[in-house]
This record gives structure tokens, C-alpha cells and sequence, in this order.
């Protein structure tokens, strides 16, 4: 088992894992959970995610998709920390095309990723948080939680899966102490978009001008939220989808 961080900060002594997290909103709470005092495995589907790696941050290159993947994560924050505190289900993936013209590999590849990775990751983080009786769970969301527009049918879907995952769980996990949330995320200047657009950030910019906020938020501004809804700050918030769009689900078109 190796050594800890330094105590210090509101996870001191907390182990974490965030998927997705080489680069947007994981990269920001990784960061930010670590900097609190927290050991994270920071899991990521390519090589750059190794460049996290430093005392207290373990880098796992692996498919959120795949089962393995998840137990492996796990198997990890136990072999090296000897315990797991928090899940960060972030990784996601985005498609925008008309239905008609969506094949069923575009379809199953969103879902794989957006739904069914959260439930492998939280499965398998249950089931060593339910003898431990704590921890937390944030799941991350998206305005596409509750609404939709064209073109993203497959990803307002498992994003719609997503919260009801987390509803659901919540209810499972609590007897356990166990606290199950997730953050339903606006616009954030990612690099989610740049397979769709030449400037995935630049668009991304933007389209959060749509919102009330007139802006899209910073990845750290959502992993803000995220850390506070996996500390005991937030020991009263169980089973909800803490809207953190600019006021995007909140606002008539």
C-alpha cells in the first residue's frame, strides 16, 4: 500500500475516483479533490491521462464502458489506499445527429459510455462502500437531463438515464450512508465538442450565451459543485440534480 498525501484540506485522508479525467470537468475535480487532501485514481480513456500521475494521484487508462474497467478501478483505490470514499461518474461522450440517420453502434457507444459506465462504476463502488456504511457518489449530468433540442437524442437520453440512475441509487444507498447526487451541468468549455466542430471550445462558448448567465461556465466552476456535493457539507442533499446550467433549465426559449 503506498503512502497518503499529506493531511491537509476537507478530504484529507479521502480516496476518490473520477472517470473522465484527463482533460474538462474530471481534470478540475481531480485537481481540485487532490488539492484538498484527497487520493484520487484518475481514470481516463487515453495515455494523456498518465501525465497525472504524481504522489496521490494514480492514473488508470481504461474504458468506462467495459466491466473490467470498473473493477479495476476499484481493485486499485483499495490495493494502493486501502479504502474508496468518493465516486465522480463524469466521463461522457456527445454525438449530434438526426435519429434517422443514427446508426445502433452510435446509439449503444452514448449510452455505453453516459449510462452504463455510471452504473458499472457505482456498482462496483457500492459494493465496497457498503460495508465501510459512507461515502458519496456525484454523477455527472446535464441541462439534457430534463431537456433536449435537436440532434441529441442519444446523448439527452443517457443523460436522462443518468438522473434516474441516480434517483434510484440514492434511495438503495442511503440506509447505507451512503449519499447518491448529481450535478446537472450547463454549457462548460470542454473538449467534448471537438470531434463535431473545428472549435469545440469556441462553440461550446458560444452556445452558453443561450443561457440567463449569457456565458458557459469553466470546468472548475462545475467541480466546484461536484466537491461539494461529495463532502459532508452536503450531508442533507440525497437523490437530487443540482442544476448548475446558468439558469438554462429554469429559462422559457
Amino acid at each position: 500500500m503506498k503512502a497518503l498525501t499529506t493531511p491537509r484540506g476537507k478530504f484529507a485522508g479521502k480516496v476518490a475516483i473520477v472517470t473522465g479525467a484527463a482533460s474538462g470537468i474530471g481534470l478540475a475535480t481531480t485537481e481540485l479533490l487532490h488539492s484538498e487532501g484527497a487520493n484520487v485514481i484518475a481514470v481516463g480513456c487515453g495515455s494523456n491521462v498518465e501525465a497525472l500521475a504524481r504522489p496521490g494521484v494514480i492514473p488508470l487508462v481504461a474504458d468506462v464502458a467495459r466491466e473490467d474497467s470498473a473493477e479495476r478501478a476499484v481493485a486499485t483505490a483499495i490495493e494502493h489506499f486501502g479504502k474508496l470514499d468518493i465516486l465522480v461518474n463524469n466521463a461522457a461522450i456527445i454525438i449530434n445527429k438526426p435519429l434517422v440517420e443514427m446508426s445502433l453502434d452510435d446509439w449503444n457507444g452514448v449510452q455505453s459510455v453516459n449510462a452504463t459506465g455510471a452504473f458499472l462504476f457505482s456498482r462496483e463502488a457500492m459494493r465496497v462502500m457498503v460495508p465501510a456504511k459512507a461515502g458519496a457518489i456525484v454523477n455527472v449530468g446535464s441541462y439534457a437531463c430534463y431537456q433536449a433540442f435537436p440532434q441529441i437524442a442519444a446523448y439527452a437520453a443517457s443523460k436522462g438515464a443518468l438522473a434516474q440512475l441516480t434517483r434510484a441509487l440514492s434511495l438503495e444507498a442511503i440506509e447505507h450512508g451512503i449519499r447518491v447526487n448529481a450535478v446537472g451541468s450547463g454549457d462548460v468549455i470542454t473538449n467534448i465538442t471537438n470531434h463535431i466542430h473545428t472549435d469545440g471550445q469556441a462553440f461550446l462558448a458560444e452556445h452558453g450565451k443561450r443561457a440567463p448567465i449569457r456565458r458557459a461556465a469553466q470546468p472548475e466552476e462545475i467541480a466546484e459543485v461536484i466537491a461539494f456535493l461529495a463532502s459532508e457539507k452536503a450531508s442533507f442533499i440525497v437523490g437530487a440534480v443540482v442544476m448548475a446550467d446558468g439558469g438554462m433549465s429554469v429559462a422559457l426559449p
